[in-house]
């Protein structure tokens, strides 16, 4: 297994207007993720009987908890980072405050690794539920073709 290493501390160099910038990305990404994971409870809805049948249940259980976790996380996320944003006129205020535009770097710094590693949480589950549906899916239609015969 391949270790990951994060290194942050590019983030002293950024200025205002690009952690600006970069919160104003992760806001769109979280609020386009929770819409989809709205499609996802729509789509969990539509295949519940698959889903709850003996063959499935367990990983689908195992994903239906997961992805209600990283709803609640999402939720979570677009208030830190709504705060985050508001909270930038430390650093452009003017106001020579060190502590606190350190404090501002560190928690962008928090927020870089905290959004890429929920990102990549959230890729993964959403592969193990569309791979899950697909699979259901073929179940379905290979059941269609024998009984049609």
């Amino acid at each position: 297994m391949k270790a990951n290493y994060t290194n942050a501390k590019y983030v002293e160099w950024l200025s205002a207007e690009i952690m600006h910038k970069n919160s104003i990305e992760w806001l769109s990404d979280l609020k386009f993720i929770k819409v989809e994971q709205l499609f996802f409870d729509d789509l969990i809805r539509s295949y519940t009987l698959q889903l709850i049948d003996l063959k499935h249940f367990t990983e689908s259980k195992t994903i239906i908890d997961k992805l209600s976790k990283l709803q609640t996380k999402t939720d979570l996320l677009i208030e830190s980072v709504k705060t985050h944003k508001s909270d930038l006129k430390i650093m452009v205020d003017g106001i020579d405050q060190p502590k606190e535009e350190e404090g501002y770097k560190n928690e962008h710094r928090g927020l870089i690794v905290e959004i890429c590693d929920f990102v990549k949480e959230y890729r993964v589950l959403k592969t193990e539920l569309f791979s899950l549906i697909k699979n259901i899916k073929k179940e379905e239609k290979q059941k269609h073709l024998i009984d049609k015969k």
